[in-house]
């Protein structure tokens, strides 16, 4: 039970995550240091829950 409410809370954050790129990029003049960093974090977040999903229960 508890790595299923790890994969959640970070599916929520991943989905945080998409939302904060979308609006970088949206923005005029978006910031390309911050919009790689923040893809960054979400393909980390992304591979730990591939992780977490892959472990046997």
């Amino acid at each position: 039970m508890a790595i299923e409410a790890r994969i959640r809370e970070l599916g929520v954050r991943h989905k945080s995550l998409e939302r904060a790129i979308e609006d970088e990029v949206s923005r005029p003049a978006a910031d390309a240091v911050r919009l790689r960093e923040l893809k960054r974090k979400k393909l980390r977040l992304k591979e730990e829950m591939e992780s977490l999903k892959a472990k046997p229960n």
